[in-house]
């Protein structure tokens, strides 16, 4: 059996018994302590024993006599220590380290945390998942149980185990994820990128927690693609206007091009977002909801008429009814079928950002604004697909807007229209 000592000889580990004489209780009795010492660093565990002061042996760190009181008290300390020297010996072996504060923790049956990447996983997105509808959204939690599967999927398939020990990860674990992403996954840079940034979290996480001495991935940035500007061609967007076909998602994508709004701001859109200045111009003051930052953008002739022809079809206070994330894909890339484009709804927001604003000569700085960028470098993304521009703001682009009258297009009522 490993003694006290033994342990000694490998790290400063030391197990301390006192009692406070200057906190004496109404009974006479003293509260029975503990200090756990490893490598300088010190944790005081208290108990529910408590000691007479005139049977205490400073010395020993034990009860002196045969009372009852001493027995008690003794048979406390052997069942404690050898509770701690279990914890010190399981968390070693675990860890690769071991700390008093860990150790105290153990004892107490508080903050034990995971000690392998899957559990650590399964544990941030439990917590994240309650946190839905606060601070939280649904689409972000997909997200990371997706990147959940990805991972176990790898544990199981390459390294042949149900979870691997957060000790054991280091740079090969990191490569070959990075490569079963690209080669068994077939996923592209950007996807790659944000399923290695969670796992990423996740050894951040471990570190916080304590169950890492040190993050083996802090020096890693996961390489992100080169971002470019998504919009349609100019042409793709007129036959876009002209078309009658799949009118609810073909409605959606102009007003999102006319307005800048992501799919999730234009769900939540309401007339509690829109004002009107002095001059009678209508704005739409709304805080995106994927960065926090404000967007204000002057709502143009097409956009209104959209939020007019719907007015009937409001069920609460929202202007548009607008459907689910998921069909609205599924309608949009039918909709770029039928005219032979490869399209997706947040072409609209890149549409904004170039057709509708820059290459209108509206500033980028105005640009950033409309669109609630947090950085100018991010709005510059749609810079380069124009030189037109020129010191103008957006009440040239109402002028601009109001000069070219540009019609909706609908094709007759009947049980085919969406």
């Amino acid at each position: 059996m490993e003694t006290n000592k033994d342990i000694k000889r490998r790290s400063t580990f030391a197990v301390l018994f006192y009692i406070n004489r200057t906190k004496v209780r109404k009974d006479g009795l003293c509260q029975l302590l503990c200090k756990v010492s490893i490598d300088a660093e010190a944790a005081q565990i208290g108990t529910k024993v408590a000691v007479d002061p005139a049977i205490w042996n400073p010395t020993t760190g034990r009860a002196d006599g045969r009372s009852r009181n001493a027995g008690e008290v003794n048979r406390a300390i052997d069942a404690l220590t050898e509770e701690i020297k279990a914890h010190y010996k399981r968390i070693n072996l675990s860890l690769g380290f071991v700390t008093a504060e860990l150790v105290k923790n153990a004892v107490k049956g508080i903050g034990q945390k995971p000690l392998t990447l899957l559990a650590l996983f399964r544990e941030h997105n439990e917590e994240f998942e309650k946190r839905i509808g606060i601070d939280r959204t649904k689409e972000t939690y997909k997200c990371y149980v997706r990147s959940y599967n990805h991972l176990r999927e790898f544990v199981q398939q390459k390294c042949g185990q149900e979870d691997v020990t957060l000790r054991s990860l280091d740079r090969e674990f990191y490569d070959a994820f990075d490569l079963f992403l690209r080669t068994e996954c077939r996923l592209q840079q950007k996807s790659v990128h944000e399923h290695l940034y969670r796992l990423k979290k996740m050894t951040v996480r471990a570190v916080n927690q304590g169950t890492l001495r040190r993050d083996p991935y802090a020096t890693l940035h996961p390489e992100l693609p080169k971002r470019r500007s998504r919009h349609l061609k100019l042409d793709d967007l007129k036959r876009l206007l002209a078309e009658p076909e799949l009118r609810r998602a073909r409605d959606w994508f102009i007003f999102s091009t006319f307005t800048g709004l992501a799919y999730a701001d234009l769900k939540q859109l309401s007339e509690k977002h829109i004002t009107q200045d002095k001059e009678g111009v209508r704005w739409i003051h709304i805080r995106r909801q994927k960065t926090g930052t404000e967007s204000v953008v002057r709502l143009l002739d097409v956009p209104m008429r959209i939020i007019e022809k719907y007015r009937t079809e409001r069920t609460d206070e929202r202007l548009l009814p607008i459907c689910s994330y998921g069909k609205l894909q599924r309608l949009i890339r039918k909709l770029g079928e039928v005219y032979g484009i490869d399209l997706t709804f947040h072409m609209a927001r890149h549409n904004f950002g170039t057709h509708i604003t820059l290459s209108l000569g509206v500033p980028i700085e105005t640009v950033s604004r409309m669109m609630g960028h947090r950085r100018l470098m991010t709005t510059q993304i749609y810079a380069h697909v124009t030189d037109r521009k020129v010191d103008e703001d957006t009440r040239q682009l109402r002028k601009l807007s109001a000069s070219r009258k540009i019609e909706l297009y609908e094709e007759p009522k009947n049980e085919n229209n969406l």
